[in-house]
């Protein structure tokens, strides 16, 4: 979810996993809105306005197009922050409009177990918007919740695209339907990522591969930590085989370059928040990762699973995202109507709402990309359209609230910060991968 000049929102940008490059197969797909019709057009010109800040021909302008490039397709087929916490924080109630950033729609789905009354979600990645409407359609039109583990949770095997043929292409709109017949440069249609796993394809997919072969290349197979049985020998595997990893002059010298980690959804802004105060952005990586390998089982982390597994536990009834749960099918696809996917930022949706009309507000780590202006008119508009006791939440790079100082303080004033209460909810988020979690409720 991105931000622009005079918008904001952001495709999450969220940290994942230690790697080097931006691929190959993501880079070229990236030019395909490009070469497009007027709308992917200007999908892509409000992606060049939420990054872009210095000059084209100066070095950080070169960088902010290098990465908005890289953004221009695929990035997300998981979201990377946890659908468990966000639903304790923002306690919703069925009469709740949630307006959130939309990402790989994970969460999206899941907030539908927690009953809101409806959820708009927006995102400046088309192909988000795509995904998000491809899970919406088929929890509506897959006939039975194994074929719905099928198709997002294996997300392997040829008979997802028979499915998508007969189920699920009739029941689309022509724009997302034409994103996954659509080819890349390499002449793959894009639902073919269903048949070869999806969680290896998109642009953190390729990273996260990238960076299980510089593992490899020390000797080390990140796979093996999913052997672990305890905690205990969690944090060994940790200690023996992973720590060592980011004294690796190969990996210094990767993480210590902006653009080795675009690929990990890190845009220049938060690279910045992200090593502050750090002798070294790899001490950073080593920190988050140890949190992801120690401080959660295995038997209740998927994004573990993910990270070091490149997929979802072997077995349907390991940890999943809720939305995958077989639990939950039935209750998600009842209530999946109440959801809408559009390709705006945060701010220009709020800005088309009336006042007090929204009630909870998610906006994942989208403000570590953006400047002054940016974040008070976000500020003005959520305060805007805000009902009593409506919250906020959102993640950041670093851990304190970037809020404080920086919007202005009538605005800011009439929110309470529930800082305890995020630093509980930050511990336990099992994404493990961002500095701090951060709660806002309307004041009375």
């Amino acid at each position: 979810m991105l931000k622009g000049k005079a918008i904001t929102a952001v495709p999450s940008s969220n940290l994942h996993f230690p790697g080097c490059l931006i691929p190959l197969e993501s880079t070229l797909t990236a030019w395909e809105p490009i070469l497009a019709s007027g709308r992917k057009v200007a999908a892509s010109r409000r992606l060049n306005q939420a990054v872009r800040r210095n000059r084209a021909f100066s070095t950080a302008g070169l960088r902010e197009f290098l990465f908005t490039l890289a953004f221009k397709g695929l990035v997300y087929p998981q979201i990377w922050e946890d659908p468990e916490v966000d639903m304790e924080a923002l306690a919703i109630t069925p009469d709740c409009h949630v307006v959130a950033i939309a990402s790989g729609g994970c969460n999206i789905l899941s907030y539908l177990v927690a009953d809101p009354g409806r959820i708009t979600a927006v995102d400046l990645a088309p192909a988000h918007v795509a995904l998000n409407r491809l899970k919406l359609a088929a929890v509506r039109q897959l006939p039975t919740w194994q074929s719905f583990y099928r198709f997002f949770g294996e997300a392997d095997t040829e008979a997802n695209i028979t499915a998508y043929w007969r189920f699920l292409k009739p029941n689309l709109d022509a724009e997302t339907r034409d994103y996954w017949e659509g080819r890349s440069l390499l002449g793959r249609r894009r639902i073919s990522m269903f048949s070869r796993n999806v969680y290896r394809c998109g642009l953190l997919g390729h990273s996260i591969g990238l960076g299980h072969l510089v593992a490899r290349l020390h000797g080390v197979d990140l796979s093996k930590m999913l052997r672990a049985r305890s905690l205990a020998e969690q944090r060994a595997f940790f200690e023996t085989s992973l720590a060592p990893l980011f004294d690796k002059p190969l990996v210094r010298w990767a993480t210590g370059r902006q653009m080795s980690l675009y690929g990990l959804g890190i845009p220049p802004a938060q690279y910045a928040a992200l090593g502050a105060g750090a002798p070294h952005i790899a001490m950073v990586l080593r920190d988050r990762v140890e949190r992801l390998s120690c401080d959660f089982s295995l038997d209740d982390n998927y994004f573990a699973w993910q990270a070091f597994g490149r997929s979802y536990s072997d077995s349907a009834t390991g940890p999943l995202p809720p939305y995958l749960k077989q639990a939950h099918f039935e209750t998600i696809r009842a209530r999946a109507d109440r959801v809408e996917v559009l390709n705006r930022s945060f701010t220009e949706y709020l800005k088309s709402r009336p006042d007090r009309s929204i009630d909870r507000y998610v906006l994942l780590d989208a403000q570590d990309w953006m400047s002054d202006p940016q974040l008070n008119e976000l500020w003005r508009e959520i305060t805007r359209t805000a009902r009593p006791g409506a919250r906020v939440i959102f993640r950041t790079a670093a851990a304190p609230s970037l809020l404080h100082g920086r919007v202005d303080g009538f605005v800011l004033g009439q929110w309470r910060y529930e800082s305890e209460r995020s630093r509980d909810l930050a511990r336990r988020d099992r994404s493990a991968i961002y500095g701090g979690f951060h709660l806002y409720v309307l004041a009375a």
